[in-house]
């Protein structure tokens, strides 16, 4: 068994002495775990580093074992961000969610191609951390909508009205409006403005965008028992709390 397609790092793990676990994110061929023979030594263990973009070669005598990757570097997305850490969290966290919530082998074509979109955003050094936060929230939104819980924030659920929606349903999904909302909205989450209309976005919006997909996300798509979303997570959220300055921006 044998087949080439563009991947996206996701993670790396030692293995051994001398290889390496390489699990990616790959065109045609969903998320993808194999082996990499040598991938700790120093010469190529810089290839492999969470966002760089490859071109994977991936080998097994048969389709249900793990296999064998091969690369060539396509991209060195991960040294585009490197000295900017809260774009860095940002690279990370999207690589280490991709990572929690897909299934093995699944294709997600689409997935694949919001990734690649996103750190192209994250990589424009004129992009402030509000412009590229935004990107991130409304990649996440693919990912629930790739998964089968797509979000509807177009109408309030309660009213049918489209006007003055500012919550979320954190059962449902859906939008509630302002009125509407009014005597539950310590049960709800907020709706940040940018994702249903034009306009300026400031950090606590994108703080609120990231509670409210990251809720989604593990109800819904994080496979281990204790739905945890991944640390990587954690630490790009930490970025847009309140009184936290934001590099990049």
């Amino acid at each position: 068994m044998e087949w080439r397609d563009s991947a996206i790092v996701l993670s790396v793990k030692r293995h051994g002495e001398s290889a390496v676990l390489l699990h990616v994110m790959t065109e045609t061929h969903g998320r993808h775990a194999g082996l990499v023979p040598g991938g700790a030594s120093r010469k190529v263990r810089g290839l492999y580093q969470p966002g760089n973009e490859l071109m994977c070669r991936w080998r097994a005598r048969l389709a249900t074992q793990l296999g064998t990757f091969t690369a060539e570097l396509v991209r060195a997305r991960a040294a585009a961000v490197f000295d900017d850490a809260s774009r860095l969290a940002a690279l990370s966290s999207a690589c280490a969610v991709v990572d929690a919530v897909l299934l093995e082998r699944e294709p997600h074509a689409a997935i694949f191609h919001g990734l690649v979109a996103f750190l192209d955003t994250l990589a424009e050094p004129d992009r402030l951390a509000t412009d590229w936060g935004a990107a991130y929230v409304a990649w996440e939104i693919g990912v629930l909508r790739e998964l089968g819980f797509g979000l509807d924030l177009s109408v309030c659920a309660v009213t049918g009205h489209t006007d003055n929606l500012c919550w979320v349903s954190p059962k449902t999904g859906r939008a509630v409006s302002a009125s509407a909302g009014e005597p539950y909205r310590d049960k709800l989450l907020r709706l940040p403005s940018f994702l249903i209309a034009s306009g300026d976005v400031d950090r606590a919006a994108i703080f609120d965008g990231l509670k409210l997909t990251g809720h989604f996300l593990a109800r819904h798509g994080v496979h281990r028992d204790d739905r945890e979303l991944p640390a990587a997570r954690d630490r790009l959220v930490a970025k847009f709390a309140n009184g936290t300055p934001i590099s990049g921006g």
